[in-house]
């Protein structure tokens, strides 16, 4: 195997918490593809093969470097095609472009708000002051503040599911029957909360957690490899 994922932890190196690197965790598991891991604190980023990039998941496979969830789930596909499919043909890769846009726009800036303390608290104390500095800076305000608009944005965030809630309702995936990349997608930020955070997130009986919670049992249970906070 020559073949290493770089994944973002906290102080604890055997809990991996990006939202985009469970993306790509998953999607490797849907590819049935063997890798190592490699845990890396935020400030450790930069050093990562020479200096490559400035953010995780960074896949090197081989001789191929691969920046960016989304661009490793394609390159997994194009390179892999005798592998289950993560997209399902152009009309899914369509459709996880428009997940991708939704996730970020909607579920990671209020899911941000509500566990930015735990994250930094989960942190080495050198990585907790590049935290605190870099989204103090993003958010222009305290993180305590942050945390403080999190109570609010706690209270509303399973509306902001409805859409998801709908579709669930009806099918045991987002991709349908099975699984596909736009379903890690939504995973992403979801297992980043349950593997930073005791806030609970979703309620028992939502349709949107049972969804999760059969995300969680995918591959063998790859999800459940970390436990909740």
């Amino acid at each position: 195997m020559n073949r290493t994922l770089y994944a973002l932890c906290g102080a604890d190196r055997s809990r991996p918490f990006s939202p985009h690197v469970w993306k790509t965790t998953l999607s490797l598991a849907h590819k049935g593809l063997d890798y190592d891991t490699r845990a890396v604190g935020f400030t450790e980023i930069p050093a990562i093969e020479n200096g490559a990039t400035a953010l995780v998941p960074v896949l090197r496979d081989g001789d191929i470097l691969i920046r960016d969830s989304f661009d490793i789930a394609l390159y997994l596909e194009k390179t892999y095609p005798d592998k289950p499919s993560l997209f399902g043909g152009e009309g899914g890769q369509a459709m996880a472009r428009f997940i991708e846009s939704w996730s970020q726009l909607t579920l990671h800036l209020a899911l941000a708000r509500i566990i930015l303390m735990d994250i930094h608290d989960s942190l080495a104390p050198v990585d907790q002051a590049f935290f605190r500095t870099s989204r103090e800076h993003r958010f222009g305000m305290s993180l305590e503040a942050v945390a403080q608009t999190g109570i609010e944005e706690q209270k509303t965030f399973a509306a902001r599911l409805e859409p998801l809630r709908t579709t669930l309702k009806r099918q045991p995936f987002i991709g349908g029957e099975t699984p596909l990349f736009s379903d890690y997608i939504v995973f992403g930020p979801l297992q980043w909360a349950r593997v930073v955070s005791p806030k609970r997130i979703l309620e028992p009986g939502d349709p949107v957690r049972d969804w999760f919670e059969r995300c969680l049992d995918l591959h063998d249970g790859a999800g459940r490899s970390v436990t909740a906070a």
